[in-house]
């Protein structure tokens, strides 16, 4: 858009319309250059953003990939860790309960022979009796 520059009626009496408006022409082409520069230069200035932004998001994938990758490492030792953990609890708990059932069984024949002795010398006893 070029810029609409008015001289004075003075100024075009003094020097002659003729170089007024070579004057304000020269002006609108040094806008138009100046104007041109300008959006080059910005559309530059976007081109190294967008590169730079680019280039940004790439790194920050990666980074965020590695992340990842590491978290999921973690993740998976711990769930071998806690595998592990269960694993020997339960062998200790099996163990254990294994440990406690043979005793019981001691006990429980302890007292079954407690019990029975006496009841079949009892029954000798009497049998011998007769």
């Amino acid at each position: 858009m070029p810029v609409t520059a008015k001289l004075s009626r003075k100024f075009c009496d003094t020097f002659g319309d003729e170089l007024a408006n070579e004057l304000v022409d020269w002006f609108n082409e040094v806008d138009a250059t100046y104007r041109a520069d300008l959006r080059e230069l910005n559309e530059l200035n976007f081109a190294r953003f967008d590169a730079k932004l680019s280039q940004r998001m790439v790194e920050l994938d990666a980074k965020w990939a590695t992340r990842w990758t590491e978290l999921d490492a973690k993740w998976a030792g711990r769930w071998t860790e806690l595998d592990a953990k269960l694993d020997r609890r339960l062998a200790e708990l099996k163990t254990e309960l294994a440990e406690r059932l043979a005793n019981l069984e001691t006990g429980l024949i302890r007292w079954m022979f407690a019990f029975w002795a006496p009841n079949a010398l009892a029954l000798v006893a009497l049998l011998l009796r007769r």
